[in-house]
């Protein structure tokens, strides 16, 4: 039979192979669900994408108000020249 000494070492030293065996299992997903280094680029890639499409949309809206803006101007406009007309027969020159 084994010494107390010995046969603690050896449980011992079956602890740590055992901890270990099992600290590596937990941490190999770990690194799995954290990105690689070549993800960010296409993670950066696509938010860029996401920001060049609001910006887009932003100016296809400021588009379309300065188009209704240049309708109501041109109609304004069309208003005050039918009325100078209007007015320059009433008072000739």
């Amino acid at each position: 039979m084994m010494s107390k000494p010995v046969l603690l070492a050896f449980l011992l030293v079956v602890l740590i192979i055992t901890s270990q065996f099992e600290w590596k299992q937990q941490l190999v997903p770990d690194l799995d669900a954290t990105p690689s280094i070549s993800q960010y680029p296409s993670q950066s890639s696509k938010r860029e994408e996401v920001v060049k499409e609001k910006i887009i949309l932003l100016q296809e809206k400021n588009i379309r108000r300065l188009n209704e803006v240049v309708s109501s101007l041109r109609e304004q406009l069309k208003q005050c020249k039918s009325k100078n007309q209007g007015s320059q027969y009433e008072f000739p020159n």
